[in-house]
């Protein structure tokens, strides 16, 4: 597929994060299992991961599945570990080989072992590659992870610490903060998804399923990325005049 002329590569996102919506509505619009949906959406991933490589982001984060995910039907949530496990067994080895780094945010512990096997492996496989960098949040949820990350400085006794200290206790550790949030299916809000992170993240909230988006899709995303300004709290120079 042929890059966009429409995006300039000099100011990339260096890291997008997609809250994955949607893969159940898009089956049962078909008349369909919603464990079909989940299905489509891990072949997404897959484009995705490809495609965002060859445009030169630097990080991605999918939220595959949160600490609120398991008040689903046990059916569903199977299905969902079943297929995370299959994936991660088939494209280990990819990523390897394609310099990708594979990193999990979440707890693991309690989640299949044979998932967890996987996790294991495909993050150890990859941890010397240095080129995109796959963070897959599994069984995470951003309030028990900055909880959590109190409770580990709290052991350390730390007399006081700053922001990057406290990041380093997080999840997602020296992980570059998200530039861009993309959450499919048209809903509005962050669903207890990397909050610390995403203080100036721009959102973005396409109305197209999970399983529908694409390349293209993951493109105009940047595109409209690029044509926001982004202050920090801050305000532009010519705005100062």
């Amino acid at each position: 597929m042929r890059l966009s002329k429409k995006i300039n590569y000099d100011k990339l996102p260096e890291h997008i994060a997609f809250i994955m919506d949607g893969n159940g509505r898009w089956a049962k619009k078909r008349g369909l299992k919603r464990t079909v949906g989940h299905r489509a959406g891990w072949e997404v991933i897959t484009k995705v991961v490809r495609h965002a490589q060859k445009l030169g982001v630097k990080v991605i984060t999918f939220y595959a599945f949160s600490t609120e995910n398991w008040k689903r039907p046990k059916e569903e949530v199977d299905e969902i570990f079943r297929l995370s496990t299959e994936v991660l067994q088939q494209r280990k080895q990819e990523f390897y080989d394609n310099d990708i780094k594979v990193h999990v945010a979440g707890d693991i512990t309690k989640l299949p072992e044979d998932l967890q096997k996987e996790i294991v492996e495909a993050v150890a496989k990859t941890s010397g590659n240095k080129g995109l960098l796959v963070n897959i949040a599994l069984n995470y949820g951003s309030r028990a992870e900055i909880i959590g990350a109190i409770n580990k400085i709290l052991q350390d006794k730390l007399p006081s610490i700053d922001e990057n200290t406290f990041k380093k206790y997080l999840q997602t550790e020296d992980i570059i903060d998200p530039d861009l949030v993309v959450r499919t299916s048209g809903e509005f809000r962050l669903s207890n998804f990397m909050l610390y992170q995403c203080a100036y993240s721009e959102l973005y909230f396409p109305k197209i399923y999970w399983p529908d988006f694409n390349e293209k899709e993951l493109e105009r995303a940047i595109v409209i990325y690029q044509k926001r300004t982004r202050r920090m709290g801050g305000i532009q120079a010519a705005e100062s005049k």
